[in-house]
């Protein structure tokens, strides 16, 4: 081929390719705007949302807390459903925003308006005034702030004080619903449900569903609240919960916080609802919102819906709580009106079974005035945080303290007689001229003092002499102290439920006083002490933890279910009593002829009992020391005397099932009979609710036997 011809082939092939290269381009550029118009028209919206949009942090949402029966399966705190409004502040919401779902709520619901203050409807009119507003701060206010003669904040309140009552009298009822409202959603924390109303009627429920997404923030759903099934039976030792407003306690506010608790939640603030808090509150529905760049929530995803408090199942007896309220309160009321009650305001039992623990019955009642009448009170926390010098009832314990330190002897006699001491008023027993030689049974079973007296110095090494003085050095009260410890009597009982107090020990550097204190009218006790200190002696010595709370059960939906138990509360041995077994078998045998022998200080009040019932009686000679202590010294001049009624038992004493103690202080009269009245009542109570039981369980047994026929 010639050269031309090469030279002319080649420059037409190089045009081809061009074009070929040219045509790809254009290709690419085509699919390239194609995509583009795709992503900005048909995509564009999503794309943007997605660049908007933002995850937040998840929200948590309250559940029911955990239900609570007595012993038996019966109800004592439920829960009540209620339809609730809420609203959520996300980040960066804005004043404005919020007044403006204030005002459409306004339209849809009804709120109380009673609480606001004069300084909420201060700020609200300046809010929907403005300009107004300005014209309140004059140029001398700018030009002393300007000078630092004042601050920011008392130029803001130079200018509230210039609002006048007409001003905020031009305030609408509307207005206020709105004031109202928005001051709900500026109280709550961000991403935090914040309730706006509780309760509220099904029209209002269902107009607010109906406009959720005109309501941003807004959300309708259900909330509860305590339902007490016995009133205020037993009220103060089940303790309370926190409202929403009040959220979590200031004081342990950290605790809570660092547990995954919002500020707004509410909680156990007192006793059974505080000590099982954990329980009881459950695991709260978790919440994932995502919102966009302004803030709105544009989705919510459900993490997890969480699960309902736990129940507690208790050891007490509703029934028998109730029948031994009621029989407190008819006791105080015969004993005011004998006469004779003096400053008596309140009376105490504790029950409980004495080889396990449990607590039966805790119970107290309070005269206190409202509105110039007298009425009656649930004081069962009084069982636990009041304490009493208690007489009598503590002569079992000195009585096994004088064995166990060697200072006397099972059996032994000792002659009961006024002793004079040096300088000092006769000491003897309540029969006055004395019971003559006695041994300690016979002792507990007329509740000799002088016996116990001489028991006392017997343990201090101060052999009675008459017309001389005693030689008692401190050791000797810390000995019996000792001894009285391990019963109860004097320290913590080991209760689960928070506040217990200890008793108070009586002053030191009083010799004298160690006779006082034999007898029970030194140191003070409370009546769970002393419900502790007849249980170890009924049960052969073994200090049991009293337990309020029985079981811990997994949540149901089904009401006759109580739920699986998950934690059962297994019986608590705090102590053995360093003394021998047969000493504490003798004072059993003094503690029955007490009940049950025509000399016994308690047969009055149980020498016809069928269910051999063993206990103590008690009377303490004390000073007035009630809520009225400063009105009635200034009357009189001084605090007078008083006496403080007690008694203590247990039975079947072949068998203990059941313990108890009575305390009823500052009467007038030690011959009163309100202690034996309410000892032999509560305990026959004890026993016929049981026959009903074994009957009911009996029947029950026999319908079934009868249905599988």
């Amino acid at each position: 081929m010639s050269k031309n011809k090469k030279e002319k082939k080649k420059k037409a092939t190089v045009p081809f390719r061009l074009n070929v290269l040219f045509f790809c381009v254009f290709l690419l550029f085509s699919t390239v705007i194609v995509r583009l118009g795709m992503v900005q028209i048909v995509h564009g919206e999503d794309y943007k949302n997605e660049v908007d949009r933002k995850e937040n942090l998840t929200v948590s949402t309250p559940v029911p807390r955990g239900k609570i029966y007595d012993r038996y399966g019966r109800a004592v705190v439920d829960n009540t459903p209620l339809r609730t409004i809420t609203y959520t502040k996300v980040k960066g919401s804005k004043p404005e925003e919020r007044l403006e779902t204030a005002k459409q709520l306004a339209k849809l619901i009804d709120v109380p308006t009673d609480k606001l203050t004069e300084r909420d409807k201060k700020d609200f009119w300046i809010l929907l005034n403005p300009e107004r507003a300005k014209e309140k701060i004059t140029k001398k206010d700018k030009a002393d702030l300007k000078a630092e003669k004042i601050d920011d904040k008392q130029l803001a309140q130079r200018q509230l004080d210039r609002i006048t009552e007409a001003e905020l009298n031009e305030l609408t009822a509307q207005d206020l619903k709105v004031l109202a409202i928005k001051s709900k959603m500026d109280s709550g924390y961000a991403m935090t449900p914040q309730i706006i109303k509780k309760d509220t009627t099904p029209e209002e429920y269902a107009v607010i569903s109906e406009n959720l997404d005109k309501l941003p923030g807004v959300d309708t759903t259900v909330d509860w609240d305590r339902n007490y099934a016995y009133g205020d039976m037993f009220r103060t030792v089940l303790g309370g919960v926190t409202s929403s407003d009040e959220g979590l306690p200031r004081e342990n506010l950290d605790y809570y916080l660092v547990r995954d608790y919002d500020r707004n939640d509410r909680v156990g603030k007192s006793y059974i609802e505080q000590q099982y808090e954990d329980a009881l509150h459950g695991t709260k529905a978790e919440v994932k919102n995502v919102t966009d760049s302004k803030g709105n929530i544009i989705e919510t995803d459900y993490v997890s819906k969480g699960e309902s408090g736990k129940n507690l199942t208790l050891t007490i007896d509703m029934e028998l709580q109730k029948q031994v309220e009621q029989i407190i309160a008819d006791e105080m009321q015969k004993a005011k009106a004998s006469g004779s009650a003096g400053y008596m305001d309140r009376a105490f039992v504790v029950m409980m079974n004495p080889k396990n623990g449990e607590i039966l019955s805790m119970a107290g009642k309070q005269f206190v005035n409202e509105d110039g009448q007298s009425k009656i009170k649930d004081y069962a926390l009084g069982t636990m945080t009041s304490s009493y010098e208690m007489g009598s009832t503590v002569k079992g314990a000195t009585l096994l303290t004088g064995y166990q330190t060697g200072a006397i002897t099972p059996g032994e006699v000792i002659v009961d007689e006024p002793l004079n001491f040096k300088g000092t008023k006769v000491k003897k027993s309540w029969t006055g001229n004395g019971m003559g030689p006695i041994d300690d049974l016979t002792a507990l079973q007329r509740s000799s003092n002088v016996y116990m007296f001489k028991t006392a110095m017997a343990i201090a090494g101060a052999p009675y002499v008459p017309g001389g003085t005693l030689n008692v050095k401190q050791k000797t009260f810390d000995t019996m102290r000792y001894y009285f410890n391990q019963f109860g009597l004097g320290v913590p009982t080991g209760i689960d439920l928070p506040n217990e107090v200890y008793g108070v020990k009586g002053p030191a550097g009083e010799p004298g006083k160690l006779l006082d204190f034999a007898i029970g009218q030194f140191d003070t006790y409370t009546p769970l002490q002393l419900a502790q200190y007849v249980s170890t002696i009924a049960n052969g010595g073994y200090r049991m933890k009293p337990q309020i709370v029985k079981e811990i059960r997994k949540p149901t939906s089904k009401p006759e279910d109580l739920g699986q138990v998950v934690q059962s509360m297994e019986p608590v041995v705090l102590n053995r009593v360093d003394m021998k077994e047969d000493y504490i078998k003798h004072v059993q045998d003094g503690f029955k002829m007490v009940m049950q022998t025509q000399n016994g200080t308690g047969h009055s009040a149980f020498g016809t009992a069928t269910y051999d019932p063993a206990g103590k009686t008690g009377t303490a000679q004390s000073v007035y020391a009630g809520p009225d202590q400063k009105e009635v010294k200034a009357r009189l001049g001084q605090l007078p005397n008083t006496y403080n009624l007690t008694m203590i038992g247990y039975a079947p004493a072949s068998d203990p099932e059941v313990a108890f103690s009575v305390v009823v202080p500052w009467l007038s009269d030690d011959h009163n009979p309100v202690s034996k009245n309410i000892a032999r009542r509560v305990m026959d109570a004890y026993f016929d609710l049981k026959k009903q039981e074994i009957s009911g369980n009996a029947g029950a047994l026999e319908a079934t036997s009868k249905t599988n026929q």
